[in-house]
Formats: structure tokens, sequence, C-alpha cells
């Protein structure tokens, strides 16, 4: 089975209602106007990156495409609209046929990008883009936050395998993209069936302290896990006495019991009593999971000790203290009339409080230093510059309408893998600092 096959992840019967009502207030102005069908430009891009954050992951991209291809006004949704008289009626009958026949641009899922950088650029008439706005916002300030927090504790783990395991500590439905965001940004399996099933992320899982709990003793639980999962499983040895688990787990498994998970208390001093304990036992190769409101720092303080895999839940899937990206969807050129031929003028909103944008339809490169180290974020208007050629960050996702660039999900994460590599060492710092490449305008 191919995930993609499948569809959408939501029960819905499109994504047009991901919406905010002034996207179909302005449709319905500009059709009356006869500015409907201006070719325009928009680009998704943040102004700064979270606080203390070094650079920003994109993910989230497939998504988009998904969302895009679903973006249909069916007659459910058109009773809404004219029910709820949202729009009137030649507004509505604009919306039956609607379908995105343009252009998007975009950084790949898995880059890293930084202030300024085009991340999307959605390119076609200004009523059929404009329509986009906020379910493209949603997903990429959502999955974008949480690849970040999950690159920055994949960096953290320096190599330790990370189980992803938020979907109790977040909505039933951004637990699968969650799931979906912390494998693009370098976890390795998750807990939650519906990633598994909607993406093929591994997945994995035991038992909690519950069944524990429901036997008579933690020797007949244990007993009755590895006679269900074998010797090979993983047994929570912190329900009661962790040494006095142990002692029993090795009894019951043996020498190849899987792994023993810890969940609570000292982390770092209970990992090296527990290895050593292991050890004694002859249980050499039995894996130490730890669990336990983790994050990036916390998994950094145990980078001394025995631990072989971590478990992460609310940190992970509200983005480690930063949920969105604070990404914007603005106009950024736009015809002066509905000629096909007519060229494009730049735009830019002007105001106060930091607010400002740069008009005009951009291009992005990144430019490498003689080590081949990327040491600044180029952005541009006009040509690009021969020497920079090489180095443009943008592709064609959409042309025409059609999709033209999905790819399977470990294509994202593998890309993010080697673009971090290629980042100054820096940027591999918890640390608070500014972001780790300068945005150069030309």
């Amino acid at each position: 089975m191919n995930p993609a096959d499948l569809g959408l992840p939501v029960d819905v019967p499109s994504t047009a209602l991901f919406t905010d009502q002034y996207e179909l207030t302005m449709l319905q102005a500009a059709l009356k106007a006869g500015t409907a069908d201006r070719r325009s430009v928009f680009e998704v891009f943040t102004r700064r990156l979270p606080e203390g954050r070094r650079y920003g992951v994109v993910a989230g991209t497939g998504r988009v495409l998904d969302a895009v291809e679903n973006f249909r006004f069916d007659a459910g949704v058109l009773r809404f609209l004219r029910e709820q008289q949202i729009v009137d009626e030649p507004t509505l009958q604009w919306l039956a046929s609607y379908r995105f026949g343009g252009d998007i641009w975009g950084y790949p899922e898995g880059e890293v990008y930084f202030p300024g950088s085009p991340i999307l650029r959605v390119e076609g008439s200004f009523a059929e883009c404009v329509l986009l706005e906020t379910v493209i916002l949603s997903i990429l300030n959502h999955d974008s936050a949480i690849a970040a927090a999950a690159s920055r504790m994949s960096v953290a783990a320096g190599g330790r395998r990370l189980i992803e395991m938020g979907a109790r500590r977040t909505h039933e439905l951004a637990a699968v993209a969650s799931s979906r965001a912390a494998y693009v940004g370098g976890f390795n399996s998750t807990s939650d069936l519906a990633a598994g099933f909607r993406y093929a992320i591994p997945t994995v899982g035991t038992s909690a302290h519950a069944f524990t709990l429901l036997h008579d003793s933690e020797r007949d639980a244990f007993r009755a896990q590895v006679a269900s999962l074998g010797r090979g499983t993983t047994l929570l040895v912190d329900t009661y006495d962790v040494a006095e688990a142990v002692r029993t787990a090795v009894d019951i498994a043996g020498p190849e019991l899987g792994a023993v998970r810890i969940d609570s208390g000292d982390l770092l001093l209970v990992a090296h009593r527990v290895r050593a304990q292991l050890d004694e036992l002859g249980a050499v190769n039995t894996k130490i999971v730890v669990t336990s409101d983790l994050d990036e720092y916390a998994i950094a303080s145990l980078a001394a000790a025995p631990v072989d895999a971590y478990g992460v839940g609310t940190q992970l899937v509200t983005g480690s203290g930063h949920p969105t990206c604070s990404m914007v969807y603005k106009l950024v050129a736009r015809a002066h009339s509905a000629d096909p031929k007519a060229p494009l003028e730049p735009v830019a909103k002007k105001s106060l409080g930091g607010k400002l944008s740069i008009g005009g339809r951009k291009w992005a490169a990144r430019r490498l230093d003689a080590e081949g180290v990327a040491e600044a974020e180029v952005i541009g208007t006009g040509e690009v510059p021969s020497e920079l050629m090489d180095q443009q960050l943008l592709v064609e996702l959409v042309k025409g309408g059609a999709i033209v660039a999905r790819e399977p999900l470990d294509a994202a994460r593998e890309r993010h893998i080697a673009v971090r590599a290629g980042l100054p060492l820096s940027a591999m710092q918890l640390s608070r600092g500014e972001p780790v490449l300068p945005t150069e305008y030309v």
C-alpha cells in the first residue's frame, strides 16, 4: 500500500473551508471590481526566527500539496456558504468550479530557512491564490515548528534513537501531523499508529504502568509481556523499585531482553545504575530507553548517560516553547491588468511595528564558503548571479495546477540531515543565539 493513495488524513469533504472568511469576501470584491484575474505572486516567509533559534526547518510541504489538490467547493460546502450568506451568488458560481491552476515553487521539505527566506511562492490569478493563504500557513507554521524542535532534539541526541510519543498531548489530528514533522526533523519512530498508517513512519510501543498495576505482581506482568511479545520486548521498570524490577526483568527474559524503560526519577543517576546492574546480570546488550517530559536540553544533559533511546512527547508536539514559526503569506507582485502578458509589478506593505515586507518575485540561494559550508542566505528579485546558479533553493512543486514534486517522506528526512550538516558548527549549539546565516538582499 502506498500511504499517499489514502488521500487526506482528516475526514472532511475538502480543505476549502480551512480558510478565513475574509479570503472569500476579498474574492467577491475582486470579482466585482474586475481585478480578480490579475496575475499575482504571493510568498510565504517569516520576518524572524523564534527567539534564540539559529535556523528553521521547512516541514509540511507534502501536506500543503495534498491540501491544494483537495481544495474543492463541493455541494455541501457551497450550501453552507449560501445559507450563511458568506458571499453572493456570482461568487458561489465561481467557487463551484474552483481548481488551482497556477504554479507553486518552494524550498523542498527538510530544507532549512532563515528570516526573509521565500519558503513558498504561489503564482496565478489573485482569485485562485488568495484563497489558499490560511490552509498553507496553518500547515507550514505548525509542521515547521515541530520539525525545528525535532531537529534540535536530534542534534542533542547525538545519534541515539528518538521516539515521538506526543499524541496524548495534542489534538488527535495535530498528533499525526506532528509525527510526520518530527520524522522529517530526525526522529526515528512514533507511537502513533495513525501516523504509521498514513505516512509509513516506523511505529513502536509495548506497555505502560497500567499493565504492571493490572497484575498481582510485577513478576506476573513481566512474564505475561515476555510470553506475548518475546524476549526482545521493552519492560517498564520504574513502577515500584527500579533495581528489583531490573533483576526480575532479566530473570524472566534472560540476557536477550531487548530493553528497559525508565520514566521517572533522576534519569542521569538511574540510567548509570541500571546500566551497571544490567551488565552485572549479563544483559550487556539490553538497551535503556528514557522518557519523562524530555526536551532538547534534558536530552543534552543525558549525553554522558548510558542511554540508547529517548521518548519525547509534550515538548516536541508543542514546538519546545515555540509552537508556531510566525510565517506570513504576502502579495509581493501583481499585474496591472488581467492581460496574461501584462508585466508583474512589485508591491509591498509599508507599516510601522516591524511588519515591512519587500516587494518583487524573489529567488533564493545559499552561498557557500571555500570549504563548502553555508555562509549566507542570498535573496534577490532580478537576475540570479552566475556564481549562485547552482545554489538556488526553490524548486517547482506545482505547474499549471498539477503537482510535479511529490516525494517519499524519507527523502525529506534525509535532505534535512544532509542540509543541517552543511551549516556552520555553531548551528548545533542549543544556547540562545542569532540565526547562523545572515540574510543578504541583492
